[in-house]
């Protein structure tokens, strides 16, 4: 296990998008994600769509469900913003239509993302975290007000 922050990337009056980092990392897993897209030439367009995708839904209607597809277990609020026509897949946590955590992705080349152990692993990581946040809310220890996560400053997550 390892622990892990909920970190916030950027806040709008329609939304807030929020990025996890683990302990003894430099990088967010959204920032690992965006140099993996900009490191391959042949994703760069596909980033871009996602990133303005993104930039969108943060400025006007806020993370609505029918921009992500469901993926993990039904249970859980695990999903995949994936961009017509592409391979590439940025996995998150949608919380509500104002906040939503990015993790980490990459580019599917597998019929299901459990065939490919680099994207089931983040789709894992985040169902781990999305029990920790329910039990956190149900406990009180963290709420969605609007477009923030209150409680998460400061609070460590084992994964």
């Amino acid at each position: 296990m390892t622990k892990a922050t909920i970190q916030s990337v950027r806040q709008t009056d329609r939304a807030g998008l929020f990025t996890i980092c683990f302990e003894g990392e430099s990088f967010t897993e959204f920032q690992k994600f965006i140099t993996k897209g900009n490191e391959n030439v042949t994703l760069q367009p596909d980033l871009q769509k996602i990133l303005n995708a993104l930039q969108y839904m943060m400025n006007a209607m806020g993370f609505l469900d029918r921009y992500f597809r469901p993926e993990g277990r039904m249970r859980d609020r695990v999903a995949a913003l994936p961009i017509q026509s592409s391979k590439l897949r940025l996995y998150c946590l949608r919380l509500s239509d104002n906040v939503l955590i990015v993790g980490n992705g990459g580019q599917k080349s597998t019929r299901t993302y459990e065939e490919d152990s680099e994207l089931n692993g983040y789709v894992i990581q985040l169902q781990k975290l999305d029990d920790l946040l329910k039990m956190a809310e149900a406990k009180g220890e963290i709420t969605i007000e609007g477009n923030y996560i209150s409680g998460i400053d400061n609070k460590n997550y084992e994964i």
